[in-house]
């Protein structure tokens, strides 16, 4: 696991935290958004931090978080300064998704996440049989989350099919930090009131 100091060379920039299950997707997404090439990945053991340009900062910092099991436990470490979170779920893998939801529970309800911003990607839409976004939203629930702005988005991280909007919405998540959030939710760019 790398040293956790190093976070506090990159807080000029705001901070994403891109969290998930194993085998979600999250750092082949990463490496999608960076440079919009597919790379080969491995199961992340620690983190991979990677900066971004983004049209309102100039730039963000990315940090993808290990998704196996045995890593969950030390997700807590990096929540401190998050200013928005990118949860990343596996849409064809219907059997994981309430642990999905436990897990993204466990963040939120981290002090340090109190009033954080979150956009899930639905990865792999791709996919036949992927479930959609409206299947996700109410098997996990989400509308219930109130007490902050989310959004919650389809993408392909290996085609890159939904990724610029992603980083619209997440950049828009972000401006949302500093005022009231001007609407409830958004399901692919839709505004929905909770």
């Amino acid at each position: 696991m790398g040293n956790l100091n190093f976070k506090a060379q990159y807080k000029e920039v705001p901070r994403v935290l891109i969290m998930g299950l194993d085998s979600a997707g999250k750092t082949t997404l990463l490496y999608k958004l960076k440079s919009n090439q597919h790379v080969e990945t491995y199961p992340t053991v620690g983190f991979n931090v990677e900066s971004l340009e983004a049209s309102k900062y100039g730039s963000l910092t990315l940090w993808d978080v290990g998704g196996q099991d045995q890593l969950r436990s030390s997700w807590k470490d990096y929540l401190e300064d998050t200013d928005s979170l990118l949860y990343v779920l596996d849409s064809t893998d219907e059997d994981r998704l309430p642990e999905a939801m436990v897990e993204l529970e466990n963040v939120l309800n981290n002090a340090h996440m109190a009033g954080v911003p979150f956009l899930i990607l639905a990865n792999k839409q791709e996919v036949p049989g992927a479930l959609s976004l409206r299947e996700i939203r109410d098997r996990m629930r989400l509308e219930r989350f109130s007490d902050r702005c989310w959004e919650l988005r389809g993408c392909s991280a290996l085609t890159g099919e939904g990724l610029k909007e992603a980083q619209l919405a997440l950049e828009r998540l972000l401006e949302s930090r500093k005022q009231i959030c001007p609407y409830s939710v958004r399901v692919n760019g839709e505004r929905k009131k909770s």
